[in-house]
């Protein structure tokens, strides 16, 4: 029944009581929670919105852009007189003109900044302007599995203050599950800078109803995908074990463009779960709880919410706490970071358990030391264009001995052992605009994507093909064997006769004595790839950071000294006018 007070006429009160009862507690949480945000879209910004804010942000991923469009809307919405800047179209002078900074800036691998901001980076740890005046707080994001965990925002943080600007609210310092952080973050930012008192709200819009879905999927609510194919592109006898997967997005409302990632949240394998038990002597039935949730079984835990394997510095010295090991201890010491990279290459969380066992280890005290199991990203192989509701992943299994244990990743391997078709796979979209295909089509475009890293450019060939993009297409692709490795042969064999694809050039490198790679065969095209370069074409890159994307990087300065006539001071700065132009992008790992 609705109360006697509540401010609706006997008509409205008898209709919502004979309804209310109907709706199941989705529908309810569902109507909660439009309710709040229509009215909350119906409030008006304060008439005078006189605090200004500047959002800084510098991103790999897309996660610090993201935060920086939200904390920019919530703070309009709170009057202030918001707006958000990439670091990478900014000079460290401009940092002058802004009164107030929130800086959202993440590390990418082991300590390094963004790569759309390394220039600004540079030039910022190395300035020396008087920035007394300007207030600031920084916003670090990172990942815990990383020793140098969020390096480039306490470096943003540490500058700024030996400048001389102010800062007014904590350094906070976010791991990869960010939400809780970042929301304590932009609380402190809000209250710290004097913000207008918002205006009240106006007459509700009854007209949003239309519009409003009635679920919305994405990183908090990731959707159920089922899984269309999965089947293995290597021919039997290869080393390698790369999955094709085929995912049904019909009804989730999540869109992507090619570029874009695809967020995979896995799941623990039950042999791993089970040796993690073992080793730390409890039975998996004890009750354990997770921040936010109510109490459960520590099984469930281990296999569904954390991440059981990665064995990162942080989580060795809060283990420390618990063994009490002078030898773990030694291990963990700020003095030998660099010796517990080295002990700790091949090893898990469970080698911890078995190495530095607690007696009477308490599963609560297990699961503090534990961090949420975080969801992978993998670069989309699909045009949605050519596969309409559907998405596609290119996946490389990876499965190897360690320390004398068969080791395999996490969510590689769930993808390849469990997600078979008719499974449901947990997924959302995650926009990655910093790879993206050029918007006028006529541009060329040179892609090179050895192994997995081909996923995308399948996806772009793809979109090429599918708008009749003018623009020739090049694509360089490397792996083990020809016979075994040669990713979606055919179909790019069918590119080249449609004309999506106008150029390939492939590196086996076990095919003969000496090895071949990639970029040997951008080495061998290098005049070619000049003249490309001169005519406008954009430049991309997929793969493994650490050492194939450095390789083609220096292969690409090379090509341009020598075709171009340029000293290598010279061609590296033509490389780094690519980058702010957008005409060189890489999405690597």
């Amino acid at each position: 029944m609705i109360p006697s007070h509540a401010p609706f006429d006997p008509n409205q009160s008898a209709a919502l009581s004979s309804l209310l009862p109907t709706f199941s507690p989705e529908q309810r949480a569902w109507l909660s929670g439009f309710l709040a945000q229509a009215v909350g879209a119906a409030a008006a910004p304060a008439a005078a919105a006189s605090v200004p804010l500047t959002v800084l942000y510098g991103t790999e991923s897309g996660n610090a852009e993201s935060l920086a469009d939200k904390t920019v809307k919530e703070a309009k919405k709170k009057g202030f007189k918001a707006v958000m800047k990439n670091m990478a179209d900014l000079s460290v002078a401009d940092l002058k003109k802004f009164e107030n900074v929130a800086v959202i800036v993440s590390t990418w691998g082991d300590g390094e900044p963004p790569e759309a901001a390394e220039a600004f980076h540079k030039e910022f740890l190395e300035a020396s302007i008087d920035l007394k005046g300007v207030k600031f707080s920084v916003c670090a994001l990172g990942d815990t599995s990383y020793d140098k965990f969020c390096q480039t925002g306490k470096e943003f943080d540490s500058q700024l203050e030996k400048l001389g600007a102010e800062r007014v609210a904590d350094r906070v310092d976010c791991d990869v599950d960010f939400d809780d952080s970042y929301a304590a973050w932009k609380d402190a930012l809000f209250g710290a800078f004097d913000a207008p008192a918002a205006a009240a709200p106006v007459a509700f819009d009854a007209s949003a109803f239309a519009a409003a879905p009635a679920v919305e999927y994405g990183r908090k609510n990731p959707f159920p995908s089922e899984v269309l194919e999965n089947l293995v592109l290597n021919g039997e006898g290869s080393a390698k074990e790369t999955i094709h997967l085929e995912l049904d997005l019909d009804g989730s409302g999540l869109e992507y463009e090619a570029g874009d990632a695809l967020a995979v949240v896995p799941v623990n394998a039950d042999d791993v779960v089970d040796a993690f038990l073992k080793a730390s002597g409890l039975s998996g039935t004890e009750q354990v709880e997770l921040k936010g949730e109510e109490k459960g079984d520590l099984k469930e835990a281990l296999k569904y919410k954390l991440d059981i394997t990665g064995l990162s510095r942080a989580v060795a010295k809060k283990y420390f706490e618990l063994s009490k090991s002078d030898e773990l201890g030694a291990i963990v010491s700020d003095e030998k970071k660099a010796d517990f990279k080295n002990w700790a290459w091949g090893r898990e969380i469970v080698d911890l358990l078995e190495l530095f066992p607690v007696q009477k280890l308490e599963a609560q005290a297990l699961v503090n030391i534990l961090r949420k199991l975080p969801p992978r990203l993998y670069s989309i192989a699909s045009s949605p264009k050519a596969h309409p509701g559907e998405v596609h992943l290119t996946v490389a299994a990876v499965r190897y001995e360690g320390h004398g244990k068969a080791r395999k990743g996490v969510a590689s391997t769930y993808i390849a052992d469990e997600a078979g078709t008719g499974e449901k796979v947990q997924v959302y979209v995650h926009k990655n605009k910093n790879f993206r295909l050029p918007e006028d089509t006529n541009k060329p475009v040179i892609m090179v994507g050895p192994g997995t890293g081909i996923a995308p450019f399948r996806a772009f060939i793809e979109e090429r093909g599918e708008t009749e993009a003018k623009g020739e297409t090049w694509l360089f692709f490397g792996d083990q064997r020809y016979t075994y490795d040669f990713l979606y042969q055919l179909e790019l064999q069918d590119h080249l006769k449609s004309g999506a694809l106008n150029k390939l050039d492939v590196a086996f490198s076990r095919d003969q004595p000496e090895k071949v790679y990639v970029q040997d065969k951008m080495l061998e095209q290098g005049a070619e790839i000049y003249k490309w370069l001169e005519a406008g074409a954009f430049f991309y890159v997929c793969g493994d950071a650490e050492r194939m994307a450095k390789d083609v990087n220096q292969a690409l300065i090379d090509i341009v000294s020598e075709h171009g006539g340029k000293s290598a001071d010279d061609a590296a700065a033509y490389i780094e006018a690519l980058k702010k132009d957008k005409r060189y992008q890489r999405d690597v790992y």
